[in-house]
């Protein structure tokens, strides 16, 4: 049944003049393996807590050099690679996310170009940068045909050629995807040797000259997405949810046994991604994303770029402060960014001081402040959060200016009623269901 599925998809495949060679024989090598059903399975007894030599503590590394020539050196082995991620559609969005403003008028990609030209300007140096359009099928992205369900057959085979039709397979395609565009080979012969590759609304991935050291040394430092690292059979490894059992599942989600959760910062090795992708060896485990579109059942096989890791030898993780994870995936975060719990200092994003608790306030906001566009409508100015502890925000709530937000703050709107937060109104350690309250 399998054979037969997978015959009637290649000829199909083989008939999509919309995209190459090289996305055609990679989406079916994709689907070949999700047919064969070769997904590894972990063995729980097998998993173990990685050790400081596996993920190595971050205030062991070196301090950056003080010779700018040195600095300079180094600097240029190095490109840089931004995902700009999804379409942002959860938080209004119809582009990329990395395309929302987040501080003083400058966009996540602004804030990463001035980043760059700072460090280039005070080392003189020259970092390559890129994005990697997830979302909009741009640059040098591959794009797969999406699969109708009930009859496995790519759906532009069916009609849909329009780009409901098409699907980027996820950040795991960035190591093909830098071979066959060419711009691997490209870094290479600029003299690149590595490559810096980070979130683009993750504003703390910054380029860290500590961890550059440490990577130009005989080692190889990959750093990965979802779920956690451990140590599995001598090798670090990647491990997500979809690969737990499920009587161990509480286990996972435990902070006891896992405490080190992923940035999705990879610092990888050029040469190493060409062997490997030369040698068809990055076989990432799969996640099969089911969807509904238009009315009709598809399915998106994914892979990701961190999941890669137990590819490359000598693989290790870095325990980096929290400082270098600060993303933006929904507008409760975008409120601590654009807070006084942060400023802007030349395109680099640094938390107040004044801050004590080593903690960011947990933030809660209802569906009226789910789009970028209302968010930003609901304030006249965002709030002082630096002493707030907690903030849950539910119904037509609309905040003034130079208001501040102290402790546990709770704000309901009763329904039907707009409950509007006075300018320079102090709330602490209070809860709020309507004027009276104030």
């Amino acid at each position: 049944m399998a054979d037969e599925k997978l015959s009637k998809l290649r000829e199909a495949v083989a008939g999509l003049s919309q995209i190459s060679d090289n996305e055609k024989s990679g989406f079916i090598s994709l689907v070949t393996r999700y047919l064969s059903g070769e997904e590894e399975h972990v063995e729980w007894a097998k998993i173990h807590t990685p050790t400081d030599e596996v993920v190595v503590p971050y205030d062991t590394l070196e301090a950056p050099p003080e010779d700018l020539e040195e600095t300079k050196k180094l600097l240029n082995k190095l490109a840089v690679l931004k995902l700009n991620g999804g379409l942002g559609t959860t938080m209004g969005c119809t582009g990329p996310k990395s395309v929302i403003e987040v501080r003083n008028g400058f966009t996540f990609l602004d804030l990463i170009v001035i980043q760059i030209e700072i460090v280039e300007k005070y080392t003189k140096s020259n970092i390559e940068v890129h994005t990697f359009n997830q979302a909009c099928l741009l640059n040098f992205l591959s794009q797969y045909p999406r699969v109708v369900a009930d009859e496995f057959l790519p759906w532009p085979s069916k009609g849909k050629t329009c780009k409901d039709g098409w699907y980027p397979p996820g950040h795991g395609d960035i190591f093909p995807s830098l071979m066959n565009s060419g711009k691997l080979d490209l870094l290479l012969s600029q003299g690149k040797e590595y490559v810096f590759i980070a979130n683009s609304d993750n504003l703390g991935a910054i380029v860290d000259m500590s961890i550059l050291i440490y990577i130009v040394t005989p080692k190889t430092l990959a750093d990965v997405k979802g779920g956690t690292l451990i140590s599995y059979e001598d090798k670090v490894q990647l491990l997500e949810i979809a690969q737990v059992p499920d009587a161990h599942v509480n286990e996972f989600k435990s902070i006891e046994k896992f405490k080190i959760f992923n940035t999705n910062n990879l610092w990888v090795n050029l040469k190493a991604i060409k062997r490997l992708v030369e040698a068809d060896a990055l076989k990432m485990e799969i996640i099969p994303n089911p969807k509904e579109v238009d009315g009709v059942k598809v399915l998106q096989l994914e892979t990701a770029a961190g999941a890669a890791i137990r590819f490359f030898d000598h693989a290790i993780g870095i325990n980096v402060p929290r400082s270098r994870f600060l993303p933006v995936k929904a507008t409760s975060d975008l409120q601590l960014v654009q807070s006084d719990l942060y400023t802007l200092v030349d395109g680099f994003v640094t938390r107040n001081p004044a801050r004590t608790n080593p903690s960011n306030p947990s933030i809660e906001l209802g569906p009226e402040f789910k789009k970028v566009g209302c968010f930003l409508g609901r304030f006249k100015s965002i709030p002082s959060i630096v002493e707030l502890d907690t903030l849950k925000v539910s119904g037509d709530v609309w905040f003034g200016s130079s208001i501040t937000l102290k402790g546990k703050v709770t704000i309901t709107a009763q329904p039907g009623v707009k409950l509007e937060i006075p300018d320079g109104a102090v709330i602490e350690n209070k809860d709020i269901n309507g004027p009276e309250d104030l």
